[in-house]
């Protein structure tokens, strides 16, 4: 099995930057790939950006050029970096292995 624990949420001005972090533990050698989703209440959970442990990682149209996904495998976490936050981030993002796990969820809060 896989957990995943979540990390960084917060409250950020608008414009102002973040960073959520995903520490994996357990069979962790069976994890390829690793994504960021979130979900406003009433909708469905979204794919926010994922990446495998090789190639180049992918993200949502409305994210690009703001967030990046990044891992560092020697100490098993995920990272999101969430820069110029505008008001439609504000929600609760998960961390995620697909097919495996889903994190708990960490909630970012913009407000001026």
């Amino acid at each position: 099995q896989v957990q995943l624990m979540e990390s960084g949420g917060g409250l950020v001005q608008p414009g102002g930057s973040l960073r959520l972090s995903c520490v994996a533990s357990g069979s962790i050698l069976i994890i390829n790939g690793m994504g960021w989703y979130r979900q406003v209440p009433g909708k469905q959970r979204e794919l926010v950006a994922i990446a495998g442990r090789t190639g180049t990682p992918i993200y949502v149209d409305a994210v690009k050029g703001r967030f990046a996904i990044f891992r560092d495998s020697t100490k098993n976490t995920l990272y999101l970096q969430i820069n110029s936050l505008k008001p439609e981030d504000a929600t609760v993002y998960y961390c995620r292995v697909p097919d495996i796990t889903w994190g708990q969820g960490a909630k970012v809060a913009v407000s001026s």
